[in-house]
């Protein structure tokens, strides 16, 4: 079945990240935001767990299979709520890229980002390439989403609010959408012993966060030439031409370490600081500089994709910041 098939490989994701490095990051008082987990998935027409049942892929598929996954990590951490408490604290966003024949599915929970390369005629008749994003965000910056948190919270009315001149949701998190962070899922979790900072002062009957993606499907074409999948750590330094144009004049390999890198550039530039400089700040000290970053760069080979078959396209993956997960 397409669900199941889907299902495994969220999960496979994201079972890595409970059970190893930001678990120990929680057990160090952090925030135990591990942003940036993003995953490329290429289902051709002749895979046998989609034809088993007669079933393709579908934007309600890979909807199941994040709800699944949520509910299961909820799972994880009512087992665990005795032992290690701050588990509840533990969320992602989520970035999922899909192709099966021909359609280009991306499911997004949270505010990573995928932004296409797609060659346009000039009036001259020339070639370049355009960004075009793909993705839609769940961030309190965006007023669109502070309405959609008022919307389903009419009654609360610090549902979203400005802390430090940035809104997040109840005062505590960006993000509206995520995988996991259990705390502000359900009240049970929200209460002794998880750290003060994260419980609120009142509890709460419907979940305040939602795992629920937000799904786009596109109609890959011939002009569309590449896919910049990366975690919200990339775009606060990058516009989506920018990180276009440096894949588009790059050799495909390493091009995912060199966004990285210009992104760090623009860091440090921010600073004020030397680039070098900020490679030695220690990795547990390094979030106070930038964000966490993982990118994948996906080629799109136009022949591969009218064919619809199940060869997979050339990818460069690279992660950066603390930490990295890709």
């Amino acid at each position: 079945m397409v669900s199941t098939t889907i299902l495994r490989f969220v999960s496979s994701c994201w079972r890595p990240v409970v059970d190893g490095e930001s678990i120990k990051r929680v057990g160090d008082a952090s925030t135990g935001r591990v942003d940036g987990l993003l995953w490329y998935k290429d289902f051709g027409r002749h895979n046998t767990e989609f034809t088993s049942e007669g079933r393709g892929m579908s934007s309600d598929v890979i909807t199941k299979a994040f709800l699944t996954t949520d509910e299961e990590f909820l799972g994880l951490v009512k087992s665990q709520w005795l032992n290690k408490p701050q588990i509840a604290s533990v969320g992602a966003c989520c970035l999922v890229g899909v192709v099966c024949s021909g359609l280009l599915y991306i499911a997004n929970a949270g505010d990573s980002r995928v932004v296409l390369g797609r060659i346009e005629k000039t009036t001259k008749q020339q070639e370049e390439v355009k960004a075009v994003q793909l993705s839609s965000e769940h961030n309190a910056s965006m007023e669109s989403v502070r309405e959609e948190l008022r919307q389903l919270h009419p009654d609360d009315p610090q549902i979203v609010v400005p802390k430090h001149n940035v809104w997040r949701v109840k005062g505590i998190i960006q993000v509206s959408r995520s995988l996991g962070d259990a705390y502000l899922k359900r009240a049970e979790f929200n209460r002794e012993p998880l750290l003060a900072k994260f419980r609120l002062s009142q509890s709460f009957e419907k979940p305040i966060l939602l795992a629920e993606p937000t799904i786009e499907v596109h109609k890959l074409t011939p002009e569309d030439q590449f896919l910049i999948f990366a975690s919200d750590g990339l775009w606060e330094h990058l516009t989506n031409q920018e990180a276009v144009d440096i894949v588009h004049n790059s050799h495909r390999n390493g091009v995912a370490r060199k966004l990285l890198k210009a992104a760090l550039q623009e860091a440090a530039k921010k600073r004020e600081m030397r680039y070098s400089d900020l490679e030695k700040i220690d990795r547990g000290v390094r979030r106070h500089f930038h964000d966490d970053i993982t990118i994948i760069v996906l080629f799109l080979d136009s022949n591969t994709i009218s064919r619809s078959t199940s060869r997979n396209p050339r990818v460069s993956i690279r992660g950066g910041g603390v930490p990295s997960w890709v």
